[in-house]
C-alpha cells in the first residue's frame, strides 16, 4: 500500500484513496490470527507473518500511530526498537481501518470483523430506528447493544475454546456498552494506572497454558486531542508509553506473544478558516443536510429526502479537492468499510448518504453543534497514512 501526496488541480479521485488493508493486514485481521493459532475454532490467520503462541496479550494504546512512534525516537527508544527487528521481536504497520477512529477500531480489534459488518462505522451515525445521531463511543442516546452489533467477539469465541480470555484497563470501561459490544469475553479486571495494568496483564497471562490478554490505555490520545501531538504534554505520555510497554514486555511468561498496537494515528489541525471550515457558518454546506454525523476528517453527511444528489454534488465542489467525496453506494463499493462482500445491510442506512473523507490537512468542524470536538488540537478518522498506519509491534518469550 503505496501513500504520498499530491496536489490535485481537479476533486480527488475516489480509486486514489489508499484503502485499509482488510483480509492481510488490518486491525480486523490480528486477534482472528492469534486465536488462530490457539487451535480455536472458525478463526483465520490472515496476518500470516505471525508465529503462533500459546500465550498472546494485545497492547492497545489509543491514538498512537506508526508515524508518530518514527518521529519520536528520542522520546520512545523501546517503541523504536521495536520497529525493526531487535529484542527478540518484529514491528511493521498495519491499517486501522475507515474511519480511524476509536469506536471503530475497538470494534474491529474485538469482533474481529471490518466496520461494515460488526456496524459501528463511525464516531457519531445515524440511528435508522430512531432518526437520531448516535454517539457509538459514549452510547449516546442509547440503543440495544446486543442489536447493535450482535456478533459474537474474538474473546467470547476463545473462551468458549477453552482459552483463558481477560481484558485488563480502567474500571471506568467495564460495563460500558462499547465493551459489551466490542471487547467482553472471559473475565474483566479493572485498574486505575497503568502501570498496575502491565502487572496484572502479565499475571493473566501466566493463569493458564492457553490464554488471550488484552489491555488499553487512553491518555496519550487525551493528550493529542487536547494539546496536539507536536505538544510536550504529548511527548510526556509518549515517554510515560514507552515504559510501560517495557515494563510489560520484561514480566511476559514463557511462551509468549506481546502485541502492540493502537486504534489510529493523529494529526494536528491549525487553527484558521482554510483548514477549519465551519459546516454551521457554511450555506453551501448546510444546504439540504439533515444530519452531520462522524468527527472532522471522517463525515458522514445524511440528507434530507430528494436531496441526496444534490448534497453529492455540492460537496464534492466544495470540498473535492481536500477531501474523497464519496456517496453510500461508492464508498461501499469501493471497500471504504471493508469488503463489499462482508458488508451487512443491517449497517447500510447508519452510513452518510454521503461520505467525506480528510486527503488534507483540514478539518469540517460544526463550531455550533460540536463545540469541544471543534476545539481540539490533534484529529484523526480519515485514510491518511499519519491516521490509518498503527502499529504492530511484536515481543516474545
Amino acid at each position: 500500500m503505496a501513500y504520498a501526496t499530491w496536489d490535485h488541480p481537479e476533486p480527488l479521485a475516489l480509486d486514489s484513496a489508499p484503502l485499509p488493508e482488510y483480509g492481510s493486514g488490518s486491525l480486523a485481521d490480528l486477534l482472528p490470527t492469534l486465536a488462530a493459532g490457539m487451535a480455536v475454532p472458525g478463526m483465520s490467520a490472515s496476518i500470516t507473518e505471525l508465529t503462533p503462541a500459546d500465550r498472546n496479550c494485545v497492547f492497545l494504546i489509543d491514538g498512537l500511530g506508526w508515524e508518530q512512534i518514527r518521529a519520536h525516537p528520542d522520546e520512545a527508544p523501546y517503541l523504536t526498537a521495536l520497529l525493526g527487528s531487535s529484542r527478540g521481536g518484529t514491528g511493521r504497520p498495519i491499517t486501522a481501518g475507515y474511519p480511524a477512529t476509536t469506536a471503530t477500531s475497538l470494534a474491529s480489534v474485538g469482533t474481529g470483523l471490518p466496520p461494515g459488518a460488526h456496524g459501528l462505522p463511525g464516531y457519531t451515525v445515524r440511528n435508522p430506528a430512531t432518526g437520531q445521531l448516535m454517539n457509538q463511543l459514549r452510547w449516546q442516546p442509547w440503543s440495544d447493544p446486543a442489536a447493535w452489533q450482535p456478533y459474537p467477539t474474538v474473546f467470547q469465541l476463545a473462551a468458549g475454546a477453552g482459552v483463558h480470555s481477560a481484558q485488563v484497563s480502567s474500571p471506568h470501561f467495564e460495563h460500558t456498552p462499547l465493551t459489551k459490544v466490542a471487547l467482553s469475553g472471559g473475565t474483566f479486571h479493572g485498574r486505575l494506572t497503568g502501570e498496575e495494568r502491565m502487572d496484572l496483564a502479565a499475571e493473566q497471562l501466566a493463569a493458564a497454558d492457553r490464554s488471550l490478554v488484552y489491555t488499553y490505555y487512553a491518555e496519550l490520545d487525551g493528550a493529542g486531542h487536547r494539546y496536539g501531538v507536536d505538544s510536550d504534554t504529548w511527548r510526556g505520555q509518549l515517554m510515560h508509553v514507552d515504559r510501560l510497554v517495557q515494563r510489560l514486555a520484561e514480566q511476559l511468561p514463557p511462551r509468549s506473544a506481546l502485541y502492540v498496537t493502537a486504534d489510529h494515528g493523529m494529526v494536528d489541525i491549525p487553527f484558521d478558516e482554510q483548514h477549519r471550515i465551519d459546516f454551521d457558518e457554511d450555506w453551501e454546506l448546510k444546504a439540504g443536510v439533515a444530519l452531520l454525523g462522524g468527527e472532522g476528517r471522517a463525515r458522514h453527511v445524511y440528507a434530507v429526502p430528494g436531496a441526496q444528489s444534490d448534497v453529492l454534488t455540492c460537496w464534492r465542489e466544495v470540498l473535492g479537492e481536500q477531501f474523497w467525496v464519496a456517496s453510500r453506494d461508492e464508498a461501499i463499493t469501493a471497500g471504504w468499510f471493508g469488503p463489499p462482500d462482508r458488508f451487512d445491510e443491517r449497517v447500510y442506512d447508519r452510513i452518510g448518504d454521503v461520505v467525506a473523507a480528510a486527503h488534507d490537512d483540514v478539518l469540517i468542524i460544526a463550531s455550533e453543534r460540536e463545540p469541544k470536538e471543534s476545539a481540539m488540537v490533534g484529529n484523526h478518522g480519515s485514510m491518511t497514512s499519519a491516521e490509518q498506519l498503527v502499529p504492530l509491534l511484536e515481543v516474545r518469550s
